[in-house]
């Protein structure tokens, strides 16, 4: 190993970058590594994400784990406080009203802060974004934002820079899915198994085996609630060469929209896997190729094509849509939303097929990483 990165005037890069490279380098599972951290994966996280240093018995943990010496650790730890503490300096005197307008996780200042609490905030953004001027943050970030494509409808207001911080949430937790290399392949061949876990019904239970498929496919499945003001129900992008993130933030509490979000963001992977998708509803009024692309494979995971004649012939009778769907291995309440989705039946026609979930239930799935 080398030492830490230099300081550059545009870019630098936190302990956590080099804890990535050589978990994937060495196949050391991010579950290994955090297993032998106080404080398990929160603290595995923080190290990621730059909210948390590497202290000294910690970087002991390390250099056991993924090698190297404690020395190393902490010298990397040093070399990037100085880094950043180089980049708060500069941002604080010449960007901090513009860094103060870019939302971050956790806590947010309320009422006037004092230039403490200001500098606090703004290096609290430079970490996370692991930029250093406001340039650089557009470079990066704003060319995510400018290719990425939506699934939208003419309602459809995210804020941008709410999307972006919930995308780079994404990022941050999917270091920590360890993944064997894309393989496009057989993520078809897994297709199968993955849309009979819609027949179960708790996202605790089938959300675990989801990951598991999907990650011996090259693909980290990561749930992460959207923040204010970005209404994504799902995205997929590339995180690395031979890695997908497909990020899911259960908009709608409902089966229906969910495992449609599943199969859509999966299909991106498929398709289009070199561009970066938020979408939406799932109906949403659809103009781009590529949407209209992955709602059909979506669409196709719910029904098979071999069943289409026989779902056609559906009506809004509970007895008929439950044994359609047992025996097509999908949940009741998908084929409920593809009725409805098609204008088969009224919106509000066949609803209690439907699971619907609180966030109170699912809040064990967002804070705690997979």
């Amino acid at each position: 190993m080398t030492d830490a990165d230099e300081f550059t005037p545009d870019w630098f890069s936190k302990p956590g970058d080099s804890l990535r490279a050589l978990m994937q380098r060495r196949g050391v599972a991010p579950q290994d590594v955090a297993d032998q951290l106080p404080g398990g994966m929160a603290t595995l996280r923080g190290f990621l994400d730059g909210s948390r240093r590497i202290q000294s018995d910690e970087a002991g943990s390390l250099a056991n784990t993924l090698g190297g010496t404690t020395a190393f650790w902490l010298k990397r730890q040093s070399n990037y406080d100085d880094a950043l503490e180089r980049a708060v300096d500069r941002a604080f005197a010449t960007e901090a009203e513009d860094w103060l307008l870019i939302p971050v996780p956790g806590p947010q200042p309320r009422g006037r802060m004092s230039a403490d609490m200001r500098r606090a905030e703004v290096r609290r953004r430079l970490a996370f974004f692991s930029v250093g001027t406001i340039a650089a943050w557009e470079t990066r970030y704003g060319r995510i934002r400018s290719e990425t494509l939506f699934r939208t409808s003419h309602a459809f207001t995210s804020d941008d820079h709410a999307v972006l911080m919930w995308l780079r949430e994404g990022e941050v937790r999917a270091d920590m899915v360890a993944t064997r290399p894309l393989h496009v392949e057989n993520l078809l061949d897994r297709m199968e198994a993955i849309r009979k876990l819609s027949l179960v019904h708790r996202p605790e239970l089938f959300l675990p085996k989801l990951t598991s498929l999907c990650a011996e496919v090259g693909v980290a499945i990561v749930p992460q609630r959207a923040p204010r003001g970005c209404r994504a129900s799902g995205a997929s992008r590339m995180v690395a060469s031979d890695k997908a993130m497909v990020l899911l933030s259960f908009r709608g509490l409902s089966d229906d929209r969910f495992w449609f979000t599943v199969f859509h963001e999966l299909g991106h992977v498929v398709l289009h896997r070199a561009h970066t998708f938020v979408d939406s509803d799932m109906d949403a009024e659809v103009q781009d190729e590529a949407e209209r692309e992955a709602n059909e494979f979506a669409s196709r995971c719910i029904i098979p094509e071999g069943r289409e004649d026989e779902f056609e012939r559906l009506h809004a009778a509970r007895d008929a849509v439950v044994r359609f769907s047992v025996s097509a291995g999908v949940g009741p309440g998908l084929t409920v939303g593809q009725m409805q989705n098609r204008r088969m039946i009224r919106p509000d026609q066949l609803n209690y097929l439907k699971r619907h979930w609180r966030w109170d239930d699912l809040a064990v799935l967002f804070d705690q990483p997979r």
